[in-house]
């Protein structure tokens, strides 16, 4: 029947050559084909664009204006659609407000638990809290010394957003005349201008009171009135102090009142939850002295100190001030100087120093006391609007756990409410796995079960859903910026499945990267799922079990760029393995394979690190080798970013600085550092941030390209150079879309929508900069054409030459020369890093690091790029991957397995050798690894 299918007919998005399909609904399909062959702009510019697009369409015209005009893909038709929901690669934010427990919503139905079947103790006496009568609250302030000044305030309004007009004329009428406005005292009679959509706190001043002898009765009635009119609450401002009491939670030996336990005291993004001195970050940044410090060898005068390495900055003369009346010389090393001293210079003075200097045109003279240097920059960090001065003081700054809530972001009130001994952020500090085992194990009585019946059953399901994708390992208040792209991808997978929506297509970007082989079954299992609800699942993808478990595979090829764009193949896996025009069949059916080495290289230098400790590492101790090519494996969360990213690089790149102010205390002992002159890490972290960076500028053959344009002999007329020829740069670039070539729609609550720049076309530039031709072609030409295309181009130019067919040897090829770096995955910027760095030439030992490099690699590109790997190797490098694909741990000299698990049970070496030892020790070790390198060596 035509509903079965979703019918695509003549799709030509960027390299895809006419493709007509028809793909089964409510099916598991997977889309797979060498790197650049138009698996992304079959399933994701061409699919997913067009339900997009068609979802846009269907507003009012109202809402369609803002919008603005929103390219179709380039197809004849698509029958057959349904919504559709997109989860890719990209990491799920950088909001350091972002956890897993909010993205998965698990946080917020446990700050409703909290709130309801909570027992909340005193932070002090840790004494369970209870409300307080009017006459415990006037015994608590009659206890205060004679003749102190208080004032009795009702909180009638707390953190609610409007203008409040009506309350603040209702208590006017009944006689209050003063009340305290978002902290500011002021008289109600006068105009109160409050701006709707901000959050406002309004106390009404019930009494002033002097307390002495006879003022038992005024304040008793006082005390009642204010707690009538803010419905058992009530505060006390005594000079800077103030207090807070309430008829419901109190603490009656250390005379405290508590706030509501509302679901907002559980919200690190509320101010009634938030810890008030990192506002609920859990981590603040702070000026450290070490960071300062340039050189503790050298004199402030010669720049030892980088806030005021210049002479001219106001900084600079207030301390020499200083200096003048200390009678010290700022020409000494700062090593000499006195500590004193410098006690003045980090910490500043009571002390009142007069200044006078001339700075920017300007005469100074004053007296102050010098606040210090660390205080001058907080307050100028504060203030400072310019992201270059920004940058500049963080560099001087370090994040460290927030002292007051050791991280746990949330203020003393909310961190003393607990449900079995635990508070919120004790239970989010647990991994998915442990979280698990406290719902199954926790018993409350009847009362309390009645009340949590629902909220366990949405707890414990989206628990259930991170369990099956994988993601044991993970905590509740894991930052999402810490998150990798396919944990992130999996999360909202969890999430999806959670919402139990059907009728839906779901497009994947290989959901299995980041995964030991042993995690894929429950990935599969939890795709199957989303298929029997209704749904059909459309993933892109290169894993062989994954493909093994789909109901049909589409093969894109044949090869990369201009090569690909073709269906090679569809069917079951089966008829794939069979078909002879499929070079993924090829692969699957062993007839083509990567190869394993016939010799492995004999590695006898080490580094060896001795009592690693930091997440789950607990007192571990590794060997390393050198001038190999190592990989460091096992399942996911047994430590092998951490060994990495938290102990071995860092202590790498204290020892090539030779800075003795790096302290390393993660760690023991460390030697065979001495061996490696150079660190480089290759990991999958963009290439750029903003939509302007591109492989062309990253690589630098951008700037080459423009001098080359820059030379032609129309250029030369008209006086154009180099910088004509930048979309940063005004004057060459579209002033519309300012180089970019799209704009942004911000759509609020719903995904930014991008749209072509109407007055460049897309093509980035001015109509003058794009009528200079360079054989043939403008330089908005050459930014469309892909690495591969443009080897020829430029096979006479060597520097621009030698990159571009580098970007080949390392399988992106396909990448087209101006790309948005924002839209390169995880690997393609990695694989991008590592052809900059190909392109160099070897100086010294140097140790690279690589973080799952075959990330978005099909069988044949793993090939490609291992010899790209292994030409490091063979210069007389380390390198070290981190890596889950067997082909890849394979053809390694030698591995170090982790775990036995993750998590808690992980953070050990279980296993470590060639991939023969593995092999032959896998039933001691119990190596996942091993038993599944034995089936593929097999």
């Amino acid at each position: 029947m035509k509903n079965d299918f979703i019918s695509i007919v003549n799709a030509c998005e960027h390299n895809l050559k006419s493709v007509s399909v028809n793909i089964p609904r409510n099916k598991f399909i997977v889309i797979t084909g060498p790197s650049g062959s138009g698996k992304s702009s079959l399933a994701f510019d061409t699919l997913y664009n067009e339900s997009q697009r068609r979802y846009i369409e269907s507003l009012s015209s109202y809402a369609r204006q803002f919008i603005g005009v929103f390219q179709p893909p380039n197809v004849e038709s698509i029958t057959g659609l349904s919504p559709s929901i997109a989860i890719n690669q990209k990491t799920t934010g950088r909001n350091p407000r972002s956890t897993v427990g909010t993205i998965t919503e698990i946080y917020d139905y446990l700050r409703i638990l909290f709130a309801k079947i909570g027992t909340t103790y005193c932070p002090k006496c840790r004494k369970e809290i209870k409300g307080q009568s009017p006459q415990q609250i006037v015994n608590s302030i009659l206890l205060y010394p004679a003749n102190t000044k208080i004032q009795i305030l009702a909180p009638v309004v707390k953190n609610a957003k409007g203008t409040h007009k009506e309350e603040i004329r209702k208590f006017l009428n009944m006689g209050f005349s003063r009340a305290r406005v978002n902290g500011e005292i002021t008289t109600l009679s006068e105009e109160i201008e409050l701006t709707k959509t901000k959050q406002h706190s309004i106390d009404i001043v019930i009494d002033r009171i002097v307390i002495k002898n006879d003022i038992t009765q005024r304040l008793t009635d006082s005390i009642e009135l204010a707690l009538k009119q803010a419905d058992g609450y009530l505060t006390i401002l005594k000079d800077d102090e103030e207090l807070m009491f309430s008829e419901h939670h109190a603490c009656s030996t250390c005379n405290i009142s508590f706030p509501d336990v509302d679901p907002r005291l559980f919200s690190f993004n509320s101010p009634l939850g938030a810890c008030a001195e990192c506002n609920g970050l859990g981590e603040s940044k702070m000026f450290e002295l070490d960071l300062m410090i340039v050189d503790e060898k050298i004199s402030i005068n010669e720049g030892a100190l980088g806030p005021i390495s210049k002479k001219s900055t106001f900084l600079y003369h207030m301390i020499y001030c200083i200096a003048k009346a200390e009678k010290i010389n700022l020409d000494l090393p700062f090593n000499k100087l006195p500590e004193s001293f410098k006690k003045i210079l980090i910490d500043g003075s009571d002390k009142i120093y007069t200044y006078s200097f001339k700075s920017e045109n300007s005469n100074f003279n004053f007296k102050k006391a010098f606040p210090g240097i660390i205080q001058w920059l907080n307050k100028k960090y504060a203030e400072t609007n310019s992201d270059s001065t920004r940058a500049t003081l963080e560099s001087f700054m370090r994040i460290k756990k927030c002292k007051s809530c050791n991280g746990q972001r949330l203020n003393p009130f909310a961190l003393s409410t607990k449900i079995d001994g635990k508070s919120i952020m004790d239970l989010c500090s647990l991994s998915i796995e442990n979280a698990d085992l406290f719902f199954k194990n926790l018993n409350l009585n009847e009362e309390k079960k009645l009340i949590s019946k629902k909220l366990f059953i949405e707890i414990k399901s989206r628990i259930n859903f991170l369990l099956n994708v994988g993601l044991t390992y993970l905590t509740l208040n894991r930052s999402a910026g810490t998150l990798s792209g396919g944990e992130s991808q999996r999360i909202r997978l969890a999430t999806q499945i959670g919402s139990a929506l059907s009728g839906i297509l779901y497009i994947l970007d290989e959901p299995s990267i980041g995964l030991h082989p042993r995690d894929n079954t429950k990935l599969i299992l939890t795709l199957k799922s989303l298929r029997e609800l209704g749904n059909t699942v459309l993933v892109v993808e290169h894993d062989e079990e994954t493909m093994e478990s789909a109901d049909l595979i589409i093969d894109m090829g044949p090869a990369a760029g201009t090569h690909g764009g073709e269906i090679t193949a569809i069917g079951t896996y089966e008829e794939i393995c069979k078909n002879k025009k499929s070079l993924t069949g090829k692969y699957l059916s062993k007839t083509m394979a990567v190869e394993v080495p016939e010799n492995r290289r004999k590695l006898t230098d080490f580094i060896k690190l001795r009592g690693a400790n930091e997440n789950n590492l607990v007192n571990l101790n590794v060997n390393i080798p050198l001038g190999g090519l190592v990989a460091l494996t096992g399942v996911s969360g047994s430590g092998k970013s951490t060994l990495v990213y938290k102990v071995l690089v860092p202590a790498i790149k204290a020892y090539l600085a030779e800075d003795p102010s790096i302290k390393n205390n993660n760690f023991q002992a460390i030697s065979g550092l001495d061996k490696i002159e150079s660190l480089i890490e290759l990991d999958q972290s963009p290439i750029g941030r903003t939509p302007k960076s591109n492989p062309a500028t990253y690589t630098g053959v951008f700037d080459e390209i423009r001098n080359l344009f820059s030379s032609t002999t129309e250029a030369k007329v008209r006086g154009y150079k180099p910088g004509r020829f930048s979309f940063n740069v005004k004057g060459g670039r579209c002033e519309e879309c300012e180089g970019n070539g799209i704009k942004r729609i911000e759509m609020h609550f719903l995904p930014d929508v991008f749209i072509t720049c109407n007055e460049c076309k897309g093509r980035r530039y001015n109509s003058e900069t794009l009528s200079i031709y360079f054989k043939g072609k403008n330089i908005s030409d050459i930014l469309e054409m892909t690495a591969f295309e443009s080897i020829k181009f430029f096979e006479n130019h060597t520097k621009i030459h030698r990159v571009l067919q580098t970007l080949n040897d390392v399988g992106l090829g396909y990448i087209k020369l101006g790309q948005s770096a924002t839209t390169l995955s995880g690997g393609e910027s990695q694989r991008m890093k590592l052809a900059s760095e190909l392109c160099k030439r070897p100086k010294g030992h140097c140790f690279y690091f690589l973080d799952e490099p075959t990330t978005g690699l099909h069988f044949n590109d793993i090939k490609i790029l291992l010899y790209s790997i292994q030409k490091l190797v063979d210069q007389g490098n380390s390198v070290l991957i981190i890596e889950h694909n067997l082909d890849v741990i394979k053809t390694a000299d030698y591995i170090i397995d982790m775990g036995p698990d993750g998590g808690d049970r992980g953070g050990k070496i279980i296993a470590e050798g060639t991939p023969e030892d593995l092999v032959s020790s896998r039933k001691k070790t119990d190596s996942y690894t091993g038993e599944y390198l034995f089936k593929t060596l097999a």
